[in-house]
């Protein structure tokens, strides 16, 4: 599996619980992220937003 710091920055991840979709461009609201943080770059308690699954439940959408 690649790394997540291998990803480029603007990777949308998807949840595969909710199927809420992290996308660098829009940040996080819930989380108070600022838009252009890549996913890589989420601190390590970072969940979901939607359904609080953790980042190791991210599936790569598009590269």
């Amino acid at each position: 599996m690649r790394e997540l710091t291998a990803l480029p920055d603007t990777t949308r991840l998807e949840c595969k619980i909710c199927w809420y979709v992290y996308d660098p461009g829009a940040g996080d609201e819930v989380w108070q992220v600022q838009p252009g943080t890549a996913f890589a770059e989420l601190p390590p308690h970072w969940s979901c937003p939607e359904c609080g699954a953790p980042k190791q439940d991210f599936l790569v959408l598009d590269l």
